[in-house]
């Protein structure tokens, strides 16, 4: 197993969380013992069982069960090397930035449970009780996560080092490039009338008068909000600080007292009813009503006849792509030239399966320098209209360095930080106290977990 794949997979939000959850829900009655000892953390066996019980629902056991179990073992093993060196390296996680990372899961959880209620008929638990259980975790995980960047964060490379990389690898080692398409799109939004957000800020007028009346706020936002984030938390949207929520939302916030409900709020999300939960130091929690006016059927026409216009002049050669995009588009994002952002590799590269499919309907139809006709799009909840243009379409092939350098440096990138986090290993094994006890000291360990 590459350590550093195991750094991804363990620190993503779904193994480290979602595994031990579904695992309590499933089987409780696991025997416990302790298996093993790091430093001052310990492993149980309930630990490796819990694990193994998530794997095994998903079906995706390869191997025989006490290999497998082995495995989950070896790399609870590392999360508790990692636990205890950022211990010894003093490592703090304060209690806010638990709770903010705490509601952040529950709110993905919840989304993917579909209710608050249907998540805690699955566990069997109230909400309070899963976040009292989940605390702990999520405090040693944010430790570990911490660490770990602090293993490779200095670590770079050079144009150099790439190119060396590159030469050393076997021809069956040079990875596949699937086809790859590079996107751009000019956004036109079409212009929102004073009727229209009228009849939005009439509509939470009447809302607020309802709660001072007695109404629930939590109930109104379930019923009316057109947040679908969320609106099934009762509009709840959990702990957060200044800088992570629209200028003027925060500015609003910040002010309320808990209990107390804002003036109409306005944002480029919509009109806003802010309620005040709690202030914990640095962090609010709050609930809203969000309402977006409707774009009248006149302004969305008027937005599609405007996007002709521009795609005519590019497709007749009048202008190119990213003068358009300069002067027509208005998407925040038009600084990349238009460009759509890929943000799994962070260019502007996409496989096809990376693509909505909804896009790659239009681009697939185009070819390389062409647009497409307006295209009308619902993001958030508001509509607008785009045109499309393939920038780029290329052949499957072997990276090279001419067409592949970020893919290569990448790659050679990764390698060298699994060197250091292979020699930060062997470094610590040497120096941290670990016991492991019971059958599991006749797993076969990729380390040296085992002194004596």
């Amino acid at each position: 197993m590459k350590i550093l794949r195991f750094f991804v997979i363990f620190f993503s939000m779904t193994t480290v969380l979602i595994a031990p959850m579904h695992a309590w829900s499933q089987n409780d009655s696991i025997v416990d013992g302790l298996v093993a000892v790091v430093g001052g953390n310990v492993i149980l066996k309930s630990d490796i069982e819990n694990q193994y019980i998530q794997i095994r629902s998903q079906g995706n056991i390869t191997g025989t069960a006490p290999k497998l179990k082995c495995q989950i073992f070896e790399n609870l093993l590392l999360q508790k090397l990692l636990l205890h060196q950022a211990q010894v390296d003093s490592i703090n996680v304060t209690d806010a930035q638990v709770e903010l990372e705490m509601d952040r899961r529950m709110r993905y959880f919840i989304s993917q449970a579909g209710t608050p209620e249907r998540l805690e008929e699955h566990f069997g638990k109230s909400l309070l009780e899963i976040k009292n259980e989940l605390r702990e975790v999520i405090h040693e995980t944010m430790l570990t996560e911490q660490e770990q960047q602090k293993i490779t964060k200095d670590i770079s490379i050079t144009p150099a080092e790439v190119k060396t990389y590159y030469r050393k690898l076997s021809k069956d080692s040079i990875p596949l490039i699937n086809s790859e398409i590079e996107i751009g799109m000019i956004v036109k939004q079409p212009e929102i009338g004073d009727v229209e957000k009228q009849a939005v800020k009439e509509k939470l007028k009447g809302f607020k008068d309802r709660f001072a009346k007695g109404d629930d706020f939590s109930t109104l936002a379930v019923l009316y909000s057109e947040d679908p984030g969320s609106s099934k938390q009762g509009g709840e949207l959990g702990m957060f600080k200044r800088g992570e929520m629209r200028p003027e939302f925060e500015a609003a916030a910040f002010k309320l007292k808990p209990g107390e409900v804002s003036e109409i709020v306005e944002t480029e999300d919509g009109f806003h009813l802010i309620q005040m939960i709690e202030r914990r130091g640095e962090y609010i929690n709050v609930r809203h009503i969000l309402l977006q006016p409707k774009v009248s059927p006149v302004n969305l026409n008027r937005a599609k006849v405007s996007l002709d216009s521009v795609a005519s002049m590019i497709e007749k050669k009048k202008m190119t792509f990213d003068q358009a995009v300069v002067m027509f588009s208005d998407d925040p994002g038009k600084n990349s030239g238009g460009l759509m952002i890929n943000q799994v590799s962070g260019n502007s590269k996409f496989e096809s399966s990376q693509v909505d499919a909804k896009i790659f309907f239009v681009i697939d139809k185009l070819k390389p320098g062409e647009v497409s006709a307006p295209v009308m799009t619902t993001d958030r909840g508001k509509q607008d209209y785009r045109i499309y243009y393939l920038k780029s379409r290329s052949n499957p092939h072997k990276a090279n360095l001419d067409e592949d350098y970020a893919r290569i440096q990448e790659l050679a990138l990764e390698k060298k930080k699994t060197a250091m986090v292979d020699d930060w290993i062997a470094k610590k094994l040497k120096s941290t106290y670990i016991s492991i006890l019971s059958d599991y000291r006749n797993c076969t360990f990729e380390r040296k977990w085992i002194k004596n």
